[in-house]
């Protein structure tokens, strides 16, 4: 089996392209019957989007952790999160998968981790495929979609969303062990 498609290469990054991101994404899930979809959203914003179009999946929106930017507050506005749970997305609240530990060791010793290293690497390609990696596993970890089985995983540049990735995730603990599949898009810069 073969498959030909094009990925999209956006002029630019961050909010402005996450209409067509989602859109892109919903499209490629629809072509390969994939139903399981994550997407990161702090403020709920992007979570509030996706839930609109992603309806008849199971869609996961990784929110961040408690108390990243102020102590025991979280990002996501309640409006948002009562969107995205009245119409069927469930909300992941938790803590980077590339960088929580290795964050605390970097900031008290001034050394960089593993878990940076990898972070770096994958923002070669951006951050959002960066961030498309880490919320697909932590999703796994969570157990809300499952490790080995393909899945759509949509990240950005800070805010709002402009990279979508087909992903065969696994749990972080074997993070070698997924597969970028394909490339949907993601900003050329």
């Amino acid at each position: 089996m073969s498959f030909h498609t094009s990925a999209v290469y956006f002029d630019g990054h961050g909010p402005a392209f996450t209409t067509e991101t989602l859109d892109l994404a919903l499209a490629r899930a629809e072509a390969l019957d994939i139903h399981d979809i994550v997407v990161a959203s702090y403020t709920g914003e992007t979570g509030v989007q996706a839930v609109q179009r992603f309806a008849q999946h199971n869609l996961v929106v990784v929110a961040g952790v408690y108390g990243f930017h102020k102590l025991n507050e979280v990002r996501m506005t309640p409006e948002h999160l009562v969107t995205i749970e009245a119409n069927g997305g469930r909300i992941l609240h938790s803590g980077h998968a590339f960088g929580m530990l290795g964050r605390a060791v970097h900031r008290r010793f001034d050394t960089i981790q593993v878990d940076e290293v990898i972070a770096h690497v994958l923002r070669l390609f951006s951050q959002g495929v960066k961030v498309g990696c880490e919320i697909a596993c932590m999703a796994v970890d969570a157990g809300l979609i499952p490790a080995g089985g393909e899945a759509i995983a949509i990240g950005g540049s800070a805010r709002g969303a402009d990279t979508a990735i087909v992903i065969r995730p696994s749990n972080t603990h074997a993070f070698f062990d997924s597969r970028i599949l394909e490339i949907i898009c993601k900003p050329r810069d």
